[in-house]
C-alpha cells in the first residue's frame, strides 16, 4: 500500500500540507471558496510545534490492522480496497469516541462535516486522499509540501532510499580525510533534537 511517509528532520512547519489538505477536503475544492464555506473544513492533517524550530506532521498512518476500525461499534470505519486508506463513513458514525480513545497517534477529531448536513460532528480523519489517488494524484498535503518532508509511496521503498541517501552522506565523510568526517547535516540535526528533548525531559 503507498501512503505519506513523514520526514520530521525537513518540516519547517508552514503549514502548507494542513491548508492544502483542508482545500482538497472542502466542498468547492479552493483556497477562497474553503475559507467561505459553513461548516468550515478541517484539516486532516496536524503540525505540532518541537523543540526550537522543529515541528511534526502527524496523520493517519492506515494501520493493518487499524485499532480504530476494530473499536467503532457501528461500523463506520473501513478499508478503501483499491487504495487500502482507513476511510471514516461519516452518515454512520454516532462519534461515540471509540476510534480515537482506539487510535495510538491522536490524530482522529470530531468536526462538522459539510457531508452530513445538520450533525454537530462526527470522526474526522486523513483518508490518504483516496479520490485524488483513483485520478492517479498524490496526496494533496504531499503535493504542496516544497521541502519534502512529505512523500507519498511504497513506504519500504522511500525507507530503503532514506537509507542509501544518509549511507552516501555518511561514507563520503569518512573517505575525505579528518576535514570531511564531521557529521552529515541531518545526522547532527538528530543528535541535536535528541539532546534538546533530553533537556526538556518526557
Amino acid at each position: 500500500m503507498n501512503t505519506v511517509v513523514v520526514h520530521p528532520e525537513r518540516c519547517v512547519g508552514c503549514l502548507q500540507c494542513a491548508a492544502a489538505c483542508a482545500v482538497a477536503h472542502s466542498r468547492t475544492k479552493t483556497l477562497y471558496g474553503a475559507v467561505s464555506e459553513e461548516p468550515r473544513t478541517p484539516p486532516r492533517i496536524h503540525v505540532g510545534p518541537g523543540p526550537a524550530t522543529f515541528a511534526f506532521p502527524n496523520k493517519c498512518r492506515h494501520c493493518d490492522p487499524a485499532p480504530c476500525m476494530a473499536a467503532c461499534m457501528p461500523r463506520a470505519i473501513g478499508r478503501d480496497a483499491p487504495t487500502g486508506a482507513v476511510l471514516v463513513d461519516p452518515s454512520r458514525c454516532i462519534q461515540c469516541g471509540m476510534c480515537s480513545m482506539a487510535c495510538p497517534f491522536g490524530v482522529i477529531r470530531y468536526r462538522a462535516d459539510w457531508r452530513v448536513p445538520g450533525r454537530p460532528s462526527v470522526a474526522v480523519k486523513c483518508d490518504n486522499c483516496a479520490d485524488r489517488q483513483r485520478s492517479g494524484r498524490v496526496p494533496a498535503c504531499v503535493e504542496t509540501c516544497l521541502v519534502r518532508a512529505l512523500e507519498f509511496g511504497d513506504p519500504n521503498e522511500l525507507l530503503r532510499e532514506e537509507t542509501r541517501r544518509l549511507a552516501r552522506q555518511v561514507s563520503v565523510g569518512l573517505r575525505q580525510g579528518e576535514e570531511a568526517r564531521k557529521e552529515p547535516p541531518v545526522v547532527a540535526l538528530w543528535r541535536g533534537l535528541g539532546e534538546r528533548q533530553a533537556a526538556v525531559g518526557p
